[in-house]
């Protein structure tokens, strides 16, 4: 007889891997969940948090009975408050505004104190989550910021665990890894430990359209976010723990998207998960059949569905959310294009002077318009770049425009939701509509509120 574990936290770990028979059937790839929601806080965090609380502990920086602050979307959090209640620590979660009731409460049944900032805010923000969090943690007695986001001993944790069951579970026969990004712990530690046993192992993050990862990846450059509903994964800032150079590709996927895949796991695998597990499958399946072949996938998914009931697994906010494809909701930027007409998209070159761009511009009656560099978007310059750049007083309008180019612009797909869409123009401004890496439209308010018009006759 297996002797009982002496806690709760002697259970964190060897969750199950298994085979998906029904999701992905149509594609050559083997596909497989690890069950990370399967751990006792229900969330992959619990290894990291375990291992953070340890660190802090043998260092001095979290003193018995002291209290752990973090900000966090939820997971983070419920392993923290699980370690805490187990340990005799106090705990405060700062979360966000967009994270479900069935979260907070988790959390303050463990014990711990909620507190709840804006998402909809500048990292440096003082009412974001990280400066609330920061604020808290300097102004509370005996208090330890555990700051995920830059502490190493995160992916550490993964690469010592997580990993070596990975490489077990599968006989080392495993040709991808897909894992969500979020502070980038996870995909870190499990490419530091795969990598080094079969360097050809492919680590792929997954993220949502509106976070930032994907064309960082891509160009090196740190773009405006945008709105998501996604909640676990994707960041409008730069995790200093991150290497995308250790990542193979980083997948977007679209709220939708992520949300018909989660219930569909429920309904179909009988896995009971969140919403970032179901981003990271259907992040899996697109890097799967844009592959071809018959890869051996192993999904990681991180969240289980009780923090998500009155979301994700409700028909009433799927619907009012545009999510249900059974549902018309308000149509796709597919549509919207098809209405506003398939004019070509008019775009400039980096190299482009700026004379060329400003009459490119007075010529086609438009605001803003792409800049490629190749075949790779660079970015976009608007009528008020060019104002700006002429009143400065340093212009030269036979310069070349890339030093003009703002990053301060969104990204769609022609699948995306015009509900999403409408959100996202709401942060950003401007959308540009990208199909198979290349730009097919840009859209704007006016584009939307004429759609719309024209809808609704």
């Amino acid at each position: 007889m297996r002797a009982p574990a002496k806690s709760i936290l002697e259970a964190v770990g060897a969750t199950p891997l298994v085979r998906l028979n029904k999701i992905g059937a149509d594609l050559g790839a083997e596909l497989y969940a690890k069950c990370e929601f399967l751990s006792p806080s229900g969330s992959s965090k619990d290894r990291m948090a375990c291992a953070l609380v340890d660190a802090a502990a043998a260092s001095g920086a979290l003193s018995p009975g002291g209290t752990i602050v973090e900000a966090t979307t939820g997971n983070t959090g419920a392993a923290l408050a699980l370690v805490a209640a187990v340990r005799g620590y106090k705990c405060v979660c700062v979360v966000p505004d967009k994270i479900g009731p069935e979260k907070i409460a988790a959390l303050r049944a463990y014990g711990a104190r909620v507190v709840v900032a804006p998402s909809a805010v500048e990292p440096d923000d003082p009412r974001s989550m990280r400066s609330v969090a920061r604020r808290l943690a300097s102004g509370t007695p005996n208090a330890w910021l555990v700051n995920q986001f830059d502490s190493t001993e995160g992916p550490a944790a993964y690469a010592a665990s997580l990993g070596p069951e990975l490489w077990e579970q599968t006989g080392g026969a495993i040709d991808a890894v897909v894992v969500g990004i979020g502070s980038g712990a996870t995909a870190m530690g499990l490419s530091r430990y795969l990598k080094a046993q079969r360097p050809d192992v492919a680590v792929v993050g997954v993220e949502p359209r509106g976070s930032i990862f994907a064309e960082l990846a891509a160009s090196g450059r740190v773009t405006h976010p945008s709105a998501y509903q996604l909640e676990g994964i994707g960041a409008d800032f730069v995790p200093r723990i991150l290497e995308l150079s250790r990542v193979d590709a980083v997948v977007q996927v679209e709220d939708g998207e992520a949300f018909r895949t989660t219930r569909d796991l429920v309904r179909l695998e009988g896995l009971g998960v969140g919403g970032s597990s179901g981003a990271v499958v259907a992040g899996a399946l697109a890097w799967a059949r844009a592959r071809g072949g018959s890869p051996r996938v192993v999904a990681i998914l991180p969240d289980r569905a009780s923090g998500y009931l009155s979301k994700i697994f409700d028909d009433a906010w799927m619907r009012e959310n545009g999510f249900l494809e059974d549902d018309e909701g308000l149509g796709t930027v597919r549509e919207l294009l098809r209405v506003k007409g398939n004019e070509s998209v008019i775009t400039a070159k980096a190299h482009d002077r700026v004379r060329d761009v400003v009459a490119r511009i007075k010529a086609h009656g438009i605001s803003q318009l792409p800049v490629m560099q190749g075949d790779e978007l660079l970015g976009v310059v608007s009528e008020v770049d060019l104002l700006r750049y002429l009143v400065s007083g340093e212009s030269s309008l036979e310069g070349a425009v890339e030093p003009l180019v703002e990053s301060h612009y969104a990204t769609a797909t022609p699948d995306t939701r015009i509900e999403v869409l409408q959100a996202t123009l709401a942060d950003a401004g401007v959308a540009i509509v990208v199909d198979a890496g290349r730009v097919v439209g840009i859209v704007t308010k006016i584009d939307l509120i004429d759609y719309l018009t024209k809808r609704s006759g």
